[in-house]
C-alpha cells in the first residue's frame, strides 16, 4: 500500500484509544488483508508496545496492493473466562452469529480467532434443538473446523484448543480501508459493531442499493431463473426454490432500475418473466395463475400482477397486458360472496387452504392498485375496495404488514377521503411502532412499513383529516424511519469489512444478509432490502 495510506491507517487506528492492554501490558493489532477473490488472510501480532507491533504490520502493509480490502484492528479489552464459563455464555446467545466476541484458546493469542473470522466461517454451531427465534442458539465451537484453520494460519498450535482449561474473550476497535477511504469501525454493542460508522449517510445509501442491484440482477441465469439463495459461511448454495418470490423479486429489481438508470437491465427482467410465466404458471378457465408446487396462492397472484404491472410502468411495455388481465380474473376465483378471500387453492380451482397468512390480502390489494394506475378499469378499483372494506371490518391493522401500508397508500389516491382507510393504516403501524424500533434484526419488511406509513401520513395531512393523526407521535415516526434505514446498511448489508470473512467475498458485495440464519443470503431477502432502501431515498432525498 502507498505510504500515504499506511501513514493515515495508523492515525486513525491510534485515534481509536485504548491500544494497551494495561491487564497484560501487551499491545495485540490483528490485520485483516483480502485481494476480495478469497477469504481475509488474519494476523495477530502480539507486542510489548504499540511501536514494535506497528512496525509489524507496517512491514506487511507494504506488501499489500493498494485496492486491496485491509482491517486492522487493536484488541481492546480481554477476559480470561474457564472453559466452562465460555461454553455456558456461548450457548446462551439468543441467536446464531449474534456472539460478538472474538476468543483465544491461550493467553498470547497464537490461536485467537476475531469475531468475524468465526462467524464467517460457521465455527460456532447451533444445536439440534435450536429454532429460530424461538429459543436459545445452544452454539458450541466446531472443533472439527478450527482446528484445521488455525493449523492452517499458524503452523503447530501451542496448545490443544479442545482441551485448555481457559478461553480468553476479547473485543477490539479499528478501522477499514478499500484503498480509496477509511472508516472507523463502529463499537456499538449492536448488529452493526464492527462494520463502518457512517458518516455520509446519502453517499452510502446510494452505494447499497446501487451494489444491490448489481446483486440480484447478477443472480438472474441465461435462462431467466435466480440463483435462489446461499449459505456463504457455510458455503452452501440453496437448492430449493420458490416462485412466488420469483416475481416479487422482479419487482424489486423494476424498482431499483429507474434508480440506478441501468435500463439495459429491463431485458433480463423481461426474460426472467417470461421463464416465470412458462414454468410456474397454469391457465384454467380463461384466468391465469401462478402454481407453487401445486398450491395456487393469493399471494402469487398478487406478485405477478404486480411485477407485470411495474414492468409496464417502467419500460412502456405493454407485452404483458392480457396475461395480466387474466391474471386479474384469476383473482376472482379466490373470492367468497361474503368478500372474504381464501388463501390457496388447489389446481383444480378448489380449496387446498382457507387461511394461510396475514399479508396475502395487502399484497393483492396493493397489486391491484398498481393495475388500476395503468388501466383505471373500474372493476379492478372495485374490487379493491371490497378488499379494504373487508380488512377494515377484520380489524387488519393490527398486523404491522409492510402490504397493508402499501395498499393504503395507493387507494388513498382513489378514495382520498375514506377515513376508515386512513385509521387502518395508522393502526397499522403505531400500534407496533416500539417493536418496530426496538427489533435487534434486520427485519426489512419493518423499513418498508415505516417507509408506508411517513407517505401516508403525510397524505392525511394534505387531505385535511389531520385529527386522525393527532393522537400519533410522528416525530417518533420519522425518527423510527431515519434509524431502521441506516440499522439495515450497517446490519444487514454485505459491506467489504463483513464480506471479505466469506468464501469469495466480492460474489456477495451487494447482497443483503439475516445474520441469525448463518448470514443467508436469498433473493427475498434482497427484494425487500432494495424496495424499502429505495423507498427511503427517493422520499428523504426527493428533489424539492
Amino acid at each position: 500500500m502507498q505510504k500515504s495510506t499506511v501513514t493515515k491507517l495508523k492515525q486513525a487506528l491510534i485515534a481509536t484509544g485504548n491500544l494497551k492492554d494495561y491487564g497484560t501490558s501487551t499491545v495485540t493489532l490483528a490485520l485483516s488483508v483480502s485481494d476480495h477473490r478469497h477469504r481475509a488472510q488474519v494476523r495477530f501480532y502480539r507486542c510489548d508496545s504499540f511501536k514494535q507491533a506497528w512496525i509489524a504490520v507496517a512491514q506487511q502493509l507494504a506488501k499489500t496492493p493498494q485496492a486491496s480490502w485491509v482491517r486492522l484492528e487493536a484488541v481492546q479489552s480481554t477476559q480470561k473466562l474457564p472453559r466452562e464459563t465460555f461454553e455456558k455464555r456461548l450457548a446462551a446467545t439468543f441467536r446464531m452469529n449474534y456472539w460478538r466476541y472474538g476468543i483465544s484458546f491461550d493467553a498470547d493469542f497464537k490461536t485467537a480467532l476475531l469475531e468475524m473470522e468465526s462467524n464467517g466461517q460457521a465455527f460456532f454451531r447451533p444445536s439440534k434443538a435450536h429454532r429460530i427465534g424461538k429459543n436459545r442458539s445452544g452454539s458450541w465451537v466446531d472443533y472439527d473446523r478450527v482446528e484445521p484453520y488455525l493449523n492452517k494460519r499458524e503452523g503447530a498450535l501451542p496448545v490443544d484448543i479442545r482441551k485448555t482449561e481457559n478461553v480468553w474473550v476479547f473485543t477490539t476497535a479499528g478501522v477499514f480501508t478499500d484503498g480509496q477511504k477509511i472508516w472507523n469501525l463502529s463499537e456499538q454493542e449492536d448488529c452493526g459493531k464492527g462494520v463502518r460508522v457512517v458518516t455520509d449517510e446519502q453517499s452510502e445509501l446510494q452505494s447499497a442499493i446501487e451494489h444491490g442491484e448489481t446483486f440480484l440482477i447478477n443472480q438472474l441465469k441465461d435462462n431467466g431463473k435466480f440463483v435462489y439463495g446461499y449459505f456463504p459461511a457455510r458455503q452452501r448454495v440453496l437448492s430449493n426454490y420458490n416462485v412466488v418470490r420469483h416475481f416479487s423479486s422482479l419487482y424489486a429489481l423494476l424498482e431499483a432500475i429507474p434508480f440506478t438508470k441501468r435500463t439495459e437491465d429491463c431485458a433480463k427482467v423481461k426474460l426472467a418473466i417470461q421463464w416465470g410465466l412458462k414454468n410456474a404458471t397454469i391457465e384454467k378457465e380463461g384466468a391465469i395463475f401462478v402454481d407453487d408446487n401445486g398450491a395456487l396462492k393469493l399471494g402469487g397472484q398478487a406478485l405477478l400482477i404486480l411485477a407485470l404491472s411495474k414492468y409496464q410502468d417502467v419500460t412502456k411495455d405493454d407485452t404483458f397486458m392480457p396475461v395480466l388481465m387474466k391474471a386479474f380474473k384469476g383473482v376472482h376465483f379466490f373470492q367468497e360472496p361474503s368478500g372474504k378471500l381464501i388463501h390457496v387453492l388447489n389446481p383444480d380451482l378448489t380449496v387446498k387452504a382457507a387461511y394461510r397468512i396475514i399479508y396475502y390480502e395487502g399484497e393483492v390489494a396493493f397489486a391491484l392498485s398498481r393495475l388500476y394506475e395503468l388501466t383505471h378499469d373500474k372493476n379492478v378499483m372495485d374490487l379493491v375496495k371490497q378488499i379494504l372494506d373487508y380488512m377494515v371490518a377484520n380489524d387488519y391493522g393490527k398486523y404491522h404488514d409492510h402490504w397493508i401500508s402499501y395498499a393504503i397508500n395507493e387507494a388513498l389516491l382513489v378514495f382520498p377521503d375514506n377515513r376508515d382507510y386512513m385509521k387502518l393504516g395508522l393502526k397499522n403501524v403505531f400500534s407496533h411502532l416500539k417493536f418496530i424500533e426496538e427489533r435487534d434484526t434486520t427485519y426489512p419488511t419493518l423499513l418498508e412499513l415505516v417507509d408506508a406509513a411517513v407517505k401516508m401520513t403525510d397524505m392525511i395531512k394534505r387531505s385535511g383529516n389531520e385529527d386522525l393523526i393527532a393522537p400519533y407521535d410522528l416525530v417518533r415516526l420519522r425518527q423510527v424511519l431515519r434509524y431502521r434505514a441506516l440499522y439495515e446498511i450497517t446490519t444487514g448489508c454485505f459491506l467489504p469489512e463483513i464480506a471479505m470473512y466469506l468464501y469469495n467475498p466480492q460474489k456477495f458485495i451487494g447482497g443483503f444478509y439475516a445474520r441469525h440464519d448463518n448470514f443467508r443470503t436469498r433473493i427475498d431477502d434482497c427484494e425487500h432490502f432494495l424496495s424499502g432502501l429505495i423507498n427511503y431515498y427517493n422520499y428523504t432525498y426527493r428533489q424539492a
